[in-house]
């Protein structure tokens, strides 16, 4: 399944008129951009067909960003003990389950087995939402380390855990492309509340081609 992703017209012209053009980001620059897959991984893929639907979008931008030079990092949650406050807010049983969607193999193993990795890939454990706030995963400085300036950001849930970490990539001065149909929500209301926000305050927002022809401009 694939969501019916949409930016309203009015902020699309909101922003022409602002800065004259549609899209912030004219060229990407794939040496120095890195694509930021969250949350693939069976727990989400396996019980959301629109997660399983972009598995093919994110392989085709993964492709164009490694022969460009740049980087892939692989995101997974962290196997956590529920906080007090986790528990408090899903209640216990909820809580165990979602401290557990990470448990066991090694990082590369808890991708979802339908995605094509690489050993040159970075693999990233996070134990917050966001895979880009303080103490929540070593990310921000592995990309630094390689000179990367702008992320391209999909995965699951795109309200979520990608949304978070668009909002953190903002704040860390990143260049931020949300990958519209390489992200997956509950619901097109959901994907698209979450496009919208980003769109007006944190980033730009492109489907897979658009994103693929701007890293070979």
């Amino acid at each position: 399944m694939l969501h019916d992703w949409r930016i309203d017209p009015s902020e699309y012209e909101r922003h022409e008129q602002r800065r004259g053009r549609r899209h912030a980001f004219g060229h990407i620059d794939p040496a120095t951009s890195a694509l930021v897959v969250v949350d693939m991984i069976p727990f989400f893929v396996e019980t959301n067909l629109y997660a399983a639907g972009i598995v093919a979008h994110i392989d085709r931008l993964a492709t164009a960003v490694r022969a460009g030079g740049g980087l892939v990092a692989w995101v997974v949650p962290a196997a956590t003990k529920p906080t007090e406050r986790d528990i408090e807010f899903f209640g216990a049983e909820v809580a165990a389950l979602y401290s557990s969607t990470s448990v066991g193999a090694e990082i590369p193993n808890r991708v979802w087995r339908g995605l094509h990795t690489d050993a040159a890939d970075l693999f990233v454990e996070k134990t917050m939402r966001g895979a880009l706030f303080p103490g929540s995963s070593d990310l921000h400085e592995r990309l630094q380390a390689f000179g990367i300036d702008t992320v391209l950001i999909c995965g699951v849930a795109a309200d979520v855990c990608c949304e978070s970490t668009v909002r953190e990539a903002h704040g860390l001065d990143y260049r931020v492309v949300m990958v519209a149909d390489a992200n997956a929500a509950v619901s097109d209301t959901a994907l698209n509340a979450a496009l919208r926000t980003v769109y007006r305050s944190f980033g730009d927002v492109r489907p897979t081609d658009d994103v693929i022809a701007a890293l070979s401009s």
